[in-house]
């Protein structure tokens, strides 16, 4: 049988590995603790009937300790999930502690309101915005100051050939101004080109007068004179005969003179182009002739 009387004379004068000691105080590590004292009625393994509260993952968890599980210690604790609401907890807590000492059952309830209080005030910072710190190595730092030394430099040079430059201009080195402004200089540009395209117009306009060359389309003339075509052929008929007889060949009686005819090439020589020439007419106003003075016979 469990005495708690015993338990707590050989936790108190002996060792207690939850035990800390201090010049004033005897404080408890043990997480089921409700005041954090070392003391009897506080010592949360000298009594049969201990409850605490704690807190995990946001909630409230009322522990109640059961003497009929001693033998078992991983089952020893009774675990309760209290609501959210304050006062539904407190209800809850005074319900199931309604045969544990007063003492325990006030203790408790101070936790609870505790406990309750921080975790309203850890959403509150939860919601608020803060700063965050990152850290930054000495190496980017150096890094970076190299780079604005350098930045001022080439900003102080820039300056300095500037305002070189500008003592130049005013001095004359430089003559006139060679960067127009760009809308001015596209307009000039536009007009040059306006004064080009009228310049052509008018040569446009002058050569009209002039002599033009026409081309004459040959097969046009082939179909509308068949008589030339036909004398063409006669002619090349006859320069076939020619050669036939100087070379000594006479041609068969028995063919008939529509074969002994040199037979059309398929291709067609290609004629001499003509060109026509066209005149316009324009009267000429024609003075009439001066007359010599009639001699003197003296």
């Amino acid at each position: 049988m469990i005495n708690d009387e015993l338990i707590w004379q050989s936790l108190n004068k002996n060792f207690c590995s939850f035990k800390s000691k201090v010049q004033t105080h005897n404080f408890c590590r043990h997480e089921m603790n409700v005041t954090g004292l070392c003391n009897r009625s506080a010592c949360p393994l000298a009594n049969g009937r201990y409850a605490t509260i704690r807190e995990e993952e946001g909630r409230c968890v009322l522990y109640i300790k059961t003497i009929e599980r001693a033998h078992m210690p991983n089952k020893l604790w009774q675990k309760l999930l209290l609501p959210r609401n304050y006062d539904q907890a407190l209800a809850l807590v005074s319900e199931h502690l309604e045969h544990f000492p007063k003492f325990l059952v006030h203790r408790n309830k101070q936790r609870l309101t505790r406990i309750h209080q921080y975790l309203i005030r850890m959403r509150k910072l939860a919601l608020r915005e803060r700063p965050t710190r990152v850290t930054t190595s000495t190496k980017v730092d150096r890094r970076e100051a190299r780079r604005e030394q350098k930045a001022l430099v080439a900003a102080r040079l820039a300056q300095s050939i500037q305002s070189e430059l500008l003592d130049r201009l005013r001095q004359g080195t430089y003559g006139d101004i060679y960067n127009f402004p760009e809308t001015e200089y596209n307009a000039a540009l536009n007009d040059v080109q306006e004064d080009t395209v009228d310049d052509l117009l008018d040569a446009e306009d002058t050569n009209d007068h002039l002599v033009h060359f026409v081309e004459a389309d040959l097969e046009e003339e082939e179909e509308e004179n068949p008589a030339i075509e036909d004398l063409h052929n006669d002619d090349l008929q006859e320069d076939d005969d020619a050669t036939s007889l100087k070379r000594g060949r006479h041609p068969r009686k028995d063919q008939p003179p529509a074969q002994r005819i040199r037979a059309e090439p398929t291709k067609r020589k290609k004629k001499k182009r003509r060109v026509e020439i066209e005149y316009d007419d324009e009267e000429e106003v024609l003075e009439p002739p001066q007359l010599a003075p009639p001699l003197q016979i003296s």
